[in-house]
């Protein structure tokens, strides 16, 4: 596994994490054995960055975390979360006793007295755009309540007002081979600023896992079934917002470019994005032990430079669609 260092985190990240959205609801149900169990193949496989939220499954997935975490204290993982979304998205509710709330209910499923890193939750814009909120986010820093924050966001321009934010230490945002618009602003800023770049939804949802036909159907409790068009949240975090047929023929043939350099389909997807200059860990999810372990390999892949090939392909099939919208 490669590990890397943003100045604003302040300390060495594995390559790649694990996203645990999985691990709480919206992907259909994992057990908590199950669960657990993806937690320890990803550490033995050189993961350090465990990335949850406190309304992944209601708290569910903080919980598991932090259940896993209290029986092997010996181990140095670095758990981001984030908060902001127990409530309507309006920029009112982001306040100091709001975030006060948040945060202690996340110290408690996690089990700690600091949480390591809490993102806001893609929060509005206006939201990033406003001072206050980040004096107050420096206060939880000056309490110890929380030790280094950051915005997890949907656009670009988002990414970047947050990174011109002299404390923010990390942006989380969506960057895959079918969404390349952060290669163009966001991953150069983030170099100059020394702000830490997580990249989600890393596979779009699955599909560059290149698994899926047309005709896959998930489960009704699936995100990718419920929020297709986007009627639960951001249709940007299903399938990257791709239209999922356009998806499939794409992913063929990313699947293609991945066997020409001897890497399945997600393998070389996660190591691509985990060699590009300024992203700083990528966090897929992972349902099964098999998958976890998988993902952690792409971590030490050396030089995977296949970005003329992937950028051919996004023009192709997603350009015009997307670019613009994110």
């Amino acid at each position: 596994m490669h590990y890397n260092t943003a100045p604003r985190i302040g300390r060495p990240l594995s390559a790649i994490g694990l996203g645990t959205w999985q691990l709480g609801a919206d992907w259909g149900d994992v057990s908590e054995t199950v669960a657990a169990d993806i937690l320890a193949a990803s550490v033995v496989s050189g993961v350090t960055v465990f990335d949850t939220a406190d309304v992944y499954g209601d708290g569910r997935s903080e919980r598991v975390i932090g259940a896993f975490l209290t029986a092997r204290p010996e181990l140095d993982i670095f758990v981001a979360t984030k908060m902001g979304r127990r409530v309507e998205q309006r920029d009112e509710f982001y306040t100091l006793e709001n975030f006060r709330a948040w945060t202690d209910r996340s110290r408690a499923n996690l089990g700690v007295d600091t949480l390591d890193l809490v993102q806001l939750h893609c929060p509005p814009t206006e939201t990033i755009e406003r001072d206050q909120v980040f004096d107050d986010l420096d206060t939880l820093v000056a309490d110890g309540a929380i030790a280094r924050y950051g915005v997890s966001v949907e656009t670009v321009d988002q990414a970047l007002a947050a990174i011109a934010r002299p404390n923010v230490a990390s942006v989380q945002i969506i960057l895959n081979a079918f969404r390349l618009k952060p290669l163009d602003a966001v991953l150069p800023a983030a170099i100059d600023a020394g702000v830490a770049i997580i990249a989600r939804v890393p596979l779009a949802s699955g599909l560059l896992s290149g698994r899926y036909n047309k005709d896959t159907v998930f489960a009704a409790d699936d995100h990718r079934t419920y929020n297709r068009h986007g009627e639960a949240f951001d249709v940007g975090e299903t399938f990257s917002g791709v239209d999922f047929e356009q998806g499939v023929a794409a992913a063929q043939e990313f699947a293609r470019l991945a066997s020409t350099n001897g890497l399945t389909p997600p393998v070389a997807a996660l190591a691509w994005l985990a060699n590009l200059p300024g992203v700083t860990t990528v966090i897929p999810g992972a349902r099964t032990v098999t998958q976890a372990k998988w993902n952690a390999s792409a971590g030490s892949v050396d030089d995977l430079d296949i970005t003329p090939q992937v950028q051919d392909i996004y023009d192709r099939y997603f350009r015009e669609a997307v670019h613009g919208r994110w």
